[in-house]
């Protein structure tokens, strides 16, 4: 097999999970590539030689100037606060390494243009895991959607909902909060949370065309980890919003980290007029499902049969499980980056890219800053999303 030589910045939450993605990718599927965990790189080295002998990393490496321009890497994974990631993509462009980023894939849209441009100048596969994209559910979802089952669409609504920032003794800043902090983070709940709803959206339903939106900061202030002064919190910690989607339909969403006993509610609605689909993270191996059209088959009606259907996503014909057990029998949350992985190996073994790509993640990036902006302003905002 030919080896694809990872570099990983970062090993939080996400260096954990993309790192057993990449050690589990050939165990479950078909593919040319055996990913080898060259090199983990973060500021701090105990912890980072920590994680390197847990995952099995073969060095560690606490400046990423070193890891992007080292010869024996060939993907540069960036799992860093979002802060980094501009910096970091561009120069391995630069250095012609595959590039695979955590969401958002930037701080702002000006950002994401830069690294999109990269990339593409550069000519290397590129991905950012939105990997909600890689639940089976969702992914049948998608073939629902797209074999015409919904029909016309009308309505989409999601919500992401957690609870983990409600205390006012919990501080902003440092390698755990950095998410409190927008000097880090770029934005609250908008692109951590809603960023992944958008996605899933537009991938869906299609490109959101307007925006008009409503955020609020329900602490004000927070002690900073870095500095131990108390200083202004400025990331949203709920947003709200109305859109418009290019087919007609419309849609809301809704996200907070102040929904008391929500960890980690993620749900979405579509509703057409042949059909709705309805999800929730929660229960990932199901998707519900109301079929309307069979009732105008010509047939008699059936009507006291009619209503939702609730199936589990795990017989080998749904997306992805024919790599996996036998039917009945569930995959877990880990799986959706091994998914991922998957999905972005066998594309650079195809010729085909990968989806989302820079340039994909771009146009969700778009909808968060008019999203950002219109609660700012108060007003509609268009996105400026391309419509392919």
């Amino acid at each position: 097999m030919k080896e694809l030589r990872v570099g990983m910045i970062g090993y939080g939450f996400m260096g954990r999970t993309h790192s057993n993605a990449y050690k589990r990718l050939t165990d479950f599927f078909p593919v040319q590539h055996k990913p080898v965990l060259k090199a983990v790189c973060a500021r701090n080295a105990e912890k980072a030689r920590a994680f390197a002998d847990n995952w099995g990393y073969e060095r560690i490496e606490t400046d990423w100037r070193k890891l992007v321009e080292a010869p024996d890497i060939d993907l540069i994974d960036i799992g860093s606060p979002n802060n980094t990631h501009k910096e970091i993509a561009l120069a391995a462009a630069a250095n012609g390494k595959m590039v695979v980023c955590e969401k958002p894939l930037a701080m702002t849209v000006a950002e994401a243009e830069e690294m999109v441009a990269a990339v593409e100048k550069a000519g290397v596969p590129n991905m950012v895991w939105f990997n909600y994209r890689r639940v089976p559910s969702i992914a049948l979802a998608k073939q629902i959607v797209d074999e015409g089952r919904i029909g016309r669409a009308f309505h989409y609504r999601a919500t992401y909902l957690q609870d983990w920032t409600i205390a006012e003794d919990v501080p902003q800043g440092g390698p755990g909060l950095w998410r409190l902090d927008a000097d880090v983070a770029g934005s609250g709940v908008t692109g951590d949370l809603l960023a992944h709803s958008i996605d899933t959206a537009m991938w869906l339903n299609g490109p959101i065309t307007r925006v008009v939106a409503k955020t609020e900061t329900f602490v004000k202030e927070r002690t900073h980890v870095e500095t131990g002064k108390v200083q202004p919190v400025t990331i949203d910690d709920a947003c709200m919003f109305l859109a418009e989607f290019a087919n007609g339909s419309m849609g809301t969403f809704e996200s907070t980290r102040y929904a008391r006993g929500r960890k980690n509610f993620n749900t979405f609605e579509m509703n057409g007029a042949e059909g709705s689909l309805y999800f929730d993270l929660e229960e990932p191996e199901y998707l519900q499902f109301f079929e309307y059209r069979q009732q105008q088959s010509g047939k008699k009606t059936e009507s006291h049969l009619t209503g939702w259907r609730k199936i589990h996503t795990t017989n080998g014909e749904h997306p992805y499980m024919k790599h996996y057990w036998v039917p009945g029998t569930c995959i877990g949350y880990e799986h959706t980056f091994l998914n991922a992985i998957a999905d972005f190996v066998m594309g650079i073994e195809s010729g085909q890219p990968t989806q989302p790509d820079f340039r994909n993640a771009l146009q969700t990036q778009r909808v968060c800053d008019a999203v950002l902006e219109s609660a700012r302003t108060g007003q509609w905002k268009t996105t400026g999303v391309e419509e392919s």
